[in-house]
C-alpha cells in the first residue's frame, strides 16, 4: 500500500519555550485621566484662541454637543483656521457657558433658550452674567397693568 502524501510542516513563527507561556499584550492601558475630564485652570484662559477639545474641557460640554449648538444658535459661530479647525475666542466660551446654563440649569428647551437670548440680546445677557427667569408673574403683570393704565390716561 502506498503511503498517503503528507505536507511538510512549517516551523512555528513564534516557538513557545517550555518554561514560558506567551502573554497577550493588552490593547491599550486605561488612562485614568482620560475618563474624568477636569476643567482646565483659569490660567490657561489667557490664550486668544481655543480649539474645540480645549473648549470642551473648559466648559465640560462634549465636542459633538458644541458642534450641534453651533448649528442651532447663530451666535455661536467660531472662526475656522486654514485647516478648517474651529477656533473659539473667550467671548465664544462665555456664550457657550450661557447656553449651557439656560439648557442644563434653567431647563430651557433649545427653542426656548434661543428665544430668551434673542429677547435679551447676547451682548446684554453676557454683561449681566446671570440670567434670571421671572418666577414672580404677579409683579410682572402688575407692572404691565400700570404701564397700560398710563398709556390709557395719555389717550
Amino acid at each position: 500500500m502506498a503511503k498517503p502524501a503528507t505536507r511538510p510542516t512549517k516551523p512555528d513563527r513564534h516557538p513557545v519555550k517550555p518554561d514560558r507561556h506567551p502573554v497577550k499584550p493588552d490593547r491599550r492601558p486605561a488612562k485614568p485621566e482620560m475618563h474624568a475630564a477636569k476643567p482646565e485652570p483659569e490660567a490657561s484662559l489667557e490664550k486668544r484662541y481655543f480649539r474645540i477639545g480645549e473648549v470642551s474641557r473648559i466648559t465640560e460640554v462634549k465636542p459633538y454637543v458644541l458642534r450641534y449648538w453651533e448649528s442651532e444658535f447663530r451666535w455661536m459661530a467660531p472662526q475656522k483656521s486654514r485647516s478648517k479647525q474651529r477656533l473659539y475666542r473667550r467671548r465664544d466660551i462665555d456664550i457657550i457657558l450661557l447656553i449651557k446654563k439656560l439648557l442644563y440649569e434653567q431647563r430651557f428647551t433649545i427653542a426656548g433658550a434661543r428665544k430668551k437670548l434673542r429677547e435679551l440680546g447676547v451682548g446684554r445677557a453676557l454683561e449681566e452674567g446671570t440670567l434670571l427667569v421671572e418666577t414672580n408673574h404677579r409683579d410682572r403683570f402688575r407692572k404691565l397693568r400700570d404701564e397700560l393704565q398710563v398709556i390709557r390716561a395719555l389717550l
